[in-house]
């Protein structure tokens, strides 16, 4: 009779979290992800599937932001460094990107949709969030690319960078790899 209710209360606990996953997946808005150090939220609705770190073959004469090509799921992808990408030549970090490879970084895809087999390159996954997570709304900085939509601030005081992904793989900049 025990194992009954206890079976009974284990599946109305899992009915519970299955709803409330639901529901959280429906009024989740971004991706938010790490790069070396700045936080960014990526659209679930541009975004792919995420991949853990793969073998990254380096491509020669390309730009420091282009990471090289990367075989995931029987597919070759490019993999863009969105650290390097969104810094300045000037603000390069010193050191060789490779020195930021951990056991959480990962591989974000670009949505099907846009027809570009890239994926990003990001440090970390810090989950997903919605506007209600976000106390105000900054500007941009100054000579941001256009892909750069807004700055966001949370409730904690933490600054966020939405990025249009859309935006992103339109730019002749992005399309242009060669160095």
């Amino acid at each position: 009779m025990a194992k009954r209710q206890s079976l009974r209360e284990l599946q109305e606990r899992l009915a519970q979290r299955l709803t409330a996953a639901k529901t959280e997946a429906v009024t989740a808005t971004w991706l938010a992800v790490e790069a070396n150090g700045q936080r960014y939220l990526l659209p679930l609705v541009q975004s792919g599937e995420i991949f853990p770190w793969s073998a990254v073959q380096r491509v020669p004469y390309t730009k420091p932001w282009y990471a090289g090509v990367a075989g995931l799921r029987g597919g070759l992808y490019g993999v863009i460094d969105l650290a390097r990408l969104v810094e300045r030549p000037a603000e390069c970090s010193a050191g060789a990107p490779t020195d930021r490879i951990t056991s959480e970084s990962r591989l974000v895809s670009l949505h099907a949709a846009f027809s570009v087999n890239a994926v990003i390159w990001i440090d970390r996954l810090l989950g997903l969030r919605n506007l209600s997570m976000f106390s105000a709304t900054g500007a941009n900085p100054e000579g941001a690319p256009l892909y750069f939509t807004r700055t966001l601030v949370d409730l904690q005081g933490q600054v966020w960078q939405e990025l249009d992904l859309q935006s992103l793989v339109a730019d002749p900049e992005f399309l242009a790899i060669a160095a």
